[in-house]
C-alpha cells in the first residue's frame, strides 16, 4: 500500500505541474484529493492490515494528501501571480498623462440671489422665517384680507388641491402664522423667502412657479418713513449705492396704504433706456404698511401696534442683477447657461 501511496502522489505532482490553469488544476484535486479519488480507494483497504502496519500506512496517506495539497496551493498561486503580471502588462497606465479634471458644481443663480438678500435683511436685524407651500385658504387668502369674492381667489389664478387647500400664492401666509406665534405682542421683525404658484402661461417674464420674498416689521410706532428707510438701504446693498428710489401709490388688500417702489435704472442712470421703457424707473417691488384688519385678525391690536410689509420676486431681482432677458432660463437645467454663474 505504501508503494501505491508513493506512485499516486508522484502522478499527481506530474499532473500539477502540467495544469496550465486553475481549472485543471482543480481537476486534479478532485481525481486525486476527492472521497472517490484513488487514495481513498486504497486506503480503505487498511482494514485487511494488522495492527502494525495500520499506523504506518495511515501516517503514509496523510503525508501524500498534504505533499499534494501543498503542491496545488503553490501551482495556484504561481498561476494566479502570471495572470495579474499578464493583466497588468495589457492594462498599464501612463502616468504621465493629465488627469480628468472634476467638474466643481455651483450654486444656482436664485439661489445666490435668495442667500445675498437674506444676508442684507439679516444684517438690518430681520429673521428668516420659512412656511408650507400647500397652504390653508384661511391663510393664504382671509387672513391677508381678501375676501371670499376677491379675483385673486378665482380657481384660474391658483391651484387647489381640495376646497380648502391650495399650492400657496404668495409668501404672506408665512406673515399671518409668525404674528399668530407672537400672540399680540411685538416685535415682529421677519423675512420670508420661498416658494409660490399661480396659473399663469409660461413666457420671458411669467412662470407658473416662482420664487418671492416678503418682509414683515410689526411693532409700536412703526412708519412709511420706516418702510422707505429698510428698502433704501436694501436697494443700496443689493443694486448699488448710486442707484435711487420712489414709491408710487398703488392698492393691495393687505396693505393701506400701499406703493410700488421704483429703482433708478442702472443702464441709463435714470436719463431714459429701452430697459426701463424710457422712463429712467425700474420697478421692482409691493410694499405698504399692514392693514389694520390683517393686524386684528392675526391677533394684535391696531390701536397699538403698526407695521409695513413687502413683497418682491426673486427671479425679477436675478434678471436685473444678471441681465438675463428670459426667466424660463432658470428653469431648463442648461448647462451652457448655469456655468456663466461658476466662481472659481
Amino acid at each position: 500500500m505504501i508503494e501505491r501511496l508513493e506512485e499516486l502522489q508522484q502522478e499527481a505532482l506530474q499532473q500539477i505541474e502540467k495544469a496550465g490553469d486553475t481549472k485543471e488544476l482543480e481537476q486534479v484535486r478532485v481525481k486525486y484529493l476527492g472521497k472517490k479519488g484513488p487514495i481513498t480507494e486504497v486506503l480503505r483497504g487498511m482494514g485487511q492490515l494488522s495492527k502494525e502496519e495500520r499506523p504506518v500506512v495511515g501516517q503514509k496517506g496523510n503525508e501524500v494528501r498534504e505533499a499534494i495539497q501543498e503542491r496545488l496551493e503553490k501551482k495556484t498561486k504561481m498561476l494566479a501571480d502570471e495572470a495579474l503580471k499578464e493583466k497588468l502588462k495589457n492594462e498599464t497606465l501612463d502616468v504621465t498623462l493629465p488627469g480628468r479634471p472634476v467638474q466643481r458644481g455651483a450654486k444656482h443663480p436664485l439661489t445666490s440671489v435668495v442667500e445675498e438678500i437674506e444676508d442684507i435683511f439679516i444684517g438690518m436685524g430681520f429673521e428668516v422665517t420659512e412656511g408650507p407651500e400647500v397652504e390653508t385658504d384661511y391663510y393664504n387668502f382671509e387672513a391677508m384680507n381678501l375676501p371670499k369674492d376677491h379675483p385673486a381667489r378665482d380657481m384660474q389664478d391658483s391651484f387647489y388641491v381640495s376646497s380648502d387647500l391650495l399650492m400657496r400664492t404668495q409668501t404672506s401666509p408665512v406673515q399671518a402664522r409668525s404674528m399668530e406665534r407672537h400672540q399680540g405682542k411685538g416685535p415682529v421683525k421677519i423675512i420670508c423667502p420661498g416658494k409660490v404658484y399661480r396659473r399663469d402661461d409660461d413666457d420671458a417674464t411669467h412662470s407658473h412657479q416662482f420664487m418671492q420674498i416678503e418682509g414683515l416689521m410689526v411693532d409700536e410706532n412703526i412708519r412709511m418713513s420706516d418702510l422707505k428707510g429698510v428698502l433704501e438701504t436694501f436697494v443700496k446693498e443689493y443694486f448699488g449705492e448710486e442707484r435711487e428710489i420712489r414709491l408710487r401709490p398703488s392698492y393691495f388688500p393687505f396693505t393701506e396704504p400701499s406703493a410700488e417702489l421704483d429703482v433708478s435704472c442702472g443702464i441709463c442712470a435714470g436719463e431714459g433706456c429701452r430697459i426701463c421703457k424710457h422712463t429712467g424707473w425700474i420697478e421692482v417691488l409691493g410694499c405698504g404698511m399692514v392693514h389694520p384688519r390683517v393686524l386684528e385678525m392675526s391677533g394684535f391690536d391696531p390701536e397699538i401696534y403698526s407695521g409695513f410689509a413687502f413683497g418682491m420676486g426673486v427671479e425679477r431681482f436675478s434678471l436685473l442683477k444678471y441681465g438675463i432677458d428670459d426667466i424660463r432660463h432658470f428653469y431648463t437645467n442648461d448647462m451652457r447657461f448655469l456655468k456663466q454663474f461658476t466662481r472659481v
